[in-house]
């Protein structure tokens, strides 16, 4: 199971994801993550990955319908604090993450 908590900081809003993103944690997050774009009109959204453990191709997409959202709002969607693995798969989506296998697995 997945969970994200938000932070706020002036105009970048922060969501820290931890656990494991699979299919079923995915659709969940992607609620809970596009009703914060909307809510909320951050100017960066941030998604930090530091609490990940594991992450599937449905993460991937979770990541890219964000930036489909985030891009007709006017948002800047960044990626973050991705563990090595996660780094990887990320890079071969073309999925651009800074601090990208910073996090010791």
């Amino acid at each position: 199971m997945a969970t994200v908590s938000f932070s706020p900081a002036g105009d970048v809003l922060y969501a820290y994801l931890a656990g494991e993103i699979d299919h079923d944690a995915a659709q969940s997050l992607r609620i809970q993550l596009d009703d914060a774009l909307v809510s909320r009109a951050p100017q960066t959204m941030i998604l930090d990955f530091g609490g990940v453990g594991f992450m599937d191709s449905s993460g991937v997409g979770l990541i890219l319908g964000r930036q489909r959202i985030a891009r007709t709002l006017g948002t800047a969607l960044r990626v973050q604090h991705t563990p090595s693995q996660l780094a990887k798969v990320l890079q071969l989506a073309r999925i651009p993450c800074t601090d990208a296998g910073q996090k010791e697995e």
